[in-house]
């Protein structure tokens, strides 16, 4: 527990941006989700091919130590961006915010609610060590 306190005290402002992407993406699938295989296998599918070349964009030959949440990142955005727009297509969505404010509201309270630990988190007075 004390090692998400620690990892929540340092986010920065970019990492929270992501944070909120996938609390959005889980709102959506949450409210349209489609227990189809064939999207989730094509996700997996673009996810693999995408996510390699993106390892491959970013990876250095110098660098020893590799950081597994990027790694896990570049696997799982490719997988989100396929199965979302999968899932919302002729929906009615306009970019990626639903046509019922029911679910918009609930995406953006769940976001909300996830800054505000975050500020809660990094305004205690006492470091988390």
């Amino acid at each position: 527990m004390k090692w998400i306190l620690q990892y929540f005290y340092k986010i920065k402002l970019n990492k929270a941006i992501l944070w909120c992407y996938l609390i959005w993406y889980l709102v959506v699938v949450w409210f349209h989700f489609d227990p189809s295989l064939k999207i989730w296998i094509n996700a997996i599918g673009i996810s693999v091919v995408i996510g390699t070349g993106l390892l491959l964009s970013v990876s250095s030959s110098e660098v020893r130590d590799k950081d597994h949440w990027q790694t896990f990142r570049l696997y799982l955005m490719p997988f989100c961006v396929s199965s979302f727009s999968t899932l919302i297509k002729d929906q009615g969505f306009l970019v990626v915010i639903p046509p019922n404010i029911h679910e918009t509201m609930v995406a953006l309270f769940c976001c909300g609610v996830f800054l505000s630990v975050i500020f809660v988190i990094k305004s205690t007075t006492n470091k988390i060590a």
